[in-house]
């Protein structure tokens, strides 16, 4: 990776950038994930690269549901696997879920390089989508191929940096889904049952927290954190929330001050 000094202004965006770019050096992500990836920044610079409060609350739903699954499981894509690759296993200890990897421009060159790049974490995680042996109905691509003991048996299912076609078949199969997502007005976070609506670089290890500390929550507990959530209310109020900053900014000024011209 290319040397980024700390004291860069926007030493962590680069930073996650160089990551990426890595990732497609090492075999992990496609050219396109590096489009997706400059989307998602660009969505993140609007909400304020910051966890809001409605992507708190869409957190602690999908753990509460996620804590009461039977069969959870985490998809995993080339993205994903180049930016938190040991978050993602931590949250998927934490909530006991497991792991299966995914991708729509599948080779089992990458699918290798996804597992090598996870296995530097943990050597004894088990990873599903090496083999996968189903298929999503209505995908023709290769993404639609599940592993049988994984997305296809799955009650709830977390995909992450998804494709919306994806996202709304798994919904059609019947699955509970949950996506994180920077841009509120794609398909995938309009099709699944819960949205985060932040970077997963934070997002993950945010829920990875929430897990330990709610684990220990009564069924009763759970299921009334998700009987109070609606995600159409967080996506709206995402919105909201983007458009009060826009107009703030506007407001205050975001060209250079006067005190850097002196």
């Amino acid at each position: 990776m290319v040397e980024i000094p700390r004291s860069h202004p926007r030493y962590w965006s680069l930073h996650y950038r160089e990551k990426i770019i890595e990732g497609m050096e090492k075999g992990m992500t496609a050219k396109a994930g590096l489009i997706a990836h400059g989307r998602g920044e660009a969505f993140d610079y609007l909400i304020g690269e910051r966890t809001i409060e409605p992507a708190e609350r869409a957190m602690r739903a999908a753990v509460a549901k996620l804590l009461l699954a039977e069969h959870p499981v985490i998809s995993v894509n080339g993205n994903v696997a180049a930016l938190v690759p040991k978050e993602t296993i931590e949250l998927a200890k934490a909530l006991g879920a497991k792991l299966e990897i995914n991708l729509f421009y599948r080779t089992e060159e990458r699918v290798r390089a996804i597992t090598e790049e996870l296995r530097k974490y943990d050597q004894e995680i088990e990873l599903l989508g090496i083999n996968p042996t189903k298929r999503i109905p209505g995908l023709e691509h290769e993404r639609g191929r599940v592993d049988e003991e994984g997305i296809w048996k799955a009650d709830v299912v977390v995909v992450p940096l998804e494709d919306g076609d994806r996202t709304e078949a798994l919904v059609k199969m019947g699955k509970f889904v949950i996506t994180v997502d920077l841009n509120p007005l794609s398909r995938s976070a309009r099709m699944a049952d819960i949205t985060i609506v932040d970077n997963i670089v934070r997002a993950y290890p945010r829920m990875t927290e929430l897990a330990r500390e709610m684990k220990d929550y009564s069924r009763e507990e759970l299921l009334e954190i998700l009987e109070e959530y609606d995600n159409g209310r967080i996506l709206s109020d995402v919105l909201i929330h983007i458009r009060d900053r826009l107009t703030k900014l506007a407001e205050g000024g975001v060209w250079r001050k006067k005190e850097l011209e002196a």
